[in-house]
């Protein structure tokens, strides 16, 4: 009797701290209804869309969330090897994961889908704070997954612009707008290059965060070749048109080595799925067949 009694109790203290951070500030309403009265009734702001709104909410939420200098810093990278680079992207993380293990916990507490147990509940609420980080990494390796396969098609067009006169920052910059349509994921890395060159970084620092920000150990490789090019003063279309070899070699090696993966992958579902199929099919009939010839058999020698 006591174990709904403290789930409720719990989840009501979860959904109060909740509501309570999503309370705003009192300064914050007296200055938002401040600027409602002072301001012109044509220059009022239109409604935000409801995405934005749900985004304030996990916003609220994130800052008021206790966070580590070094789960900081690699949250970061992580966010921004996923493709969120916005500044707020880790405080909205961590909202999300404090909404996700509340909401588990309440589902897995309440009456309402299954019957509350504490233990599972608990273990829905740590499984609430731990999955968004999950996804999070699915989502940076996917992404990682499709600069790596659209490297080979930028490299070509690289060694093309370089050839053709342009510079390695222009050859770049063309490369970047040639692929928006078909690799929008390099496309944004490419063309965030140009602008830290704009602003003023120096090469070898814009390519070093291009490698950071993606975390795919060929576009490294290329950065680390590019370099070293500039540094020492090489053939820039040679130095390309030899990686861009070495990295169709390096992708057919993959490619032979997941063939070579197919054959062990596959014995588990012909064990598991196709086995006991073909087992039922050329079996079964004379299995049945049996059974109902030796079992009368069997019943009347008992008898004589």
């Amino acid at each position: 009797m006591m174990l709904p009694f403290l789930a409720f109790v719990f989840g009501t203290a979860l959904v109060g701290g909740a509501a309570l951070l999503l309370m705003p500030r009192r300064t914050v309403a007296i200055d938002r209804r401040l600027a409602e009265l002072t301001a012109y009734h044509d220059d009022a702001e239109p409604a935000k869309p409801r995405f934005e709104t749900v985004i304030g909410i996990f916003k609220r939420i994130g800052d008021k969330m206790p966070r580590s200098p070094k789960e900081m810093g690699t949250l970061r990278l992580r966010l921004v090897q996923a493709g969120f680079r916005r500044d707020e992207a880790v405080t909205i993380f961590f909202g999300v994961r404090v909404l996700f293990a509340i909401a588990l916990f309440l589902m897995l507490s309440n009456a309402i889908i299954i019957r509350p147990n504490m233990m599972m509940a608990l273990g829905g609420l740590a499984l609430g704070y731990v999955l968004p980080g999950m996804v999070l990494a699915r989502l940076a390796k996917r992404r990682a997954h499709r600069i790596r396969l659209s490297l080979a098609d930028a490299l070509d067009l690289l060694v093309v612009s370089v050839e053709a006169g342009l510079g390695l920052d222009q050859a770049m910059t063309r490369v970047g707008t040639e692929l928006a349509f078909a690799h929008p994921e390099l496309s944004d890395e490419l063309k965030l290059i140009n602008l830290e060159l704009r602003a003023g970084k120096a090469r070898s620092e814009a390519l070093r965060n291009l490698a950071d920000r993606t975390g795919v150990d060929d576009l490294s490789s290329l950065v680390t070749m590019l370099i070293q090019t500039d540094k020492f003063g090489t053939s820039v279309a040679q130095s390309l048109r030899v990686y861009s070899e070495t990295l169709r070699t390096k992708r057919r090696q993959r490619a032979e080595e997941a063939a070579a993966k197919t054959g062990v992958k596959m014995v588990f579902p012909l064990v598991l799925c196709i086995f006991p199929s073909i087992w039922i099919v050329t079996i079964g009939p004379a299995a049945i067949k049996f059974m109902t010839v030796l079992f009368p058999m069997v019943q009347n020698m008992k008898q004589y």
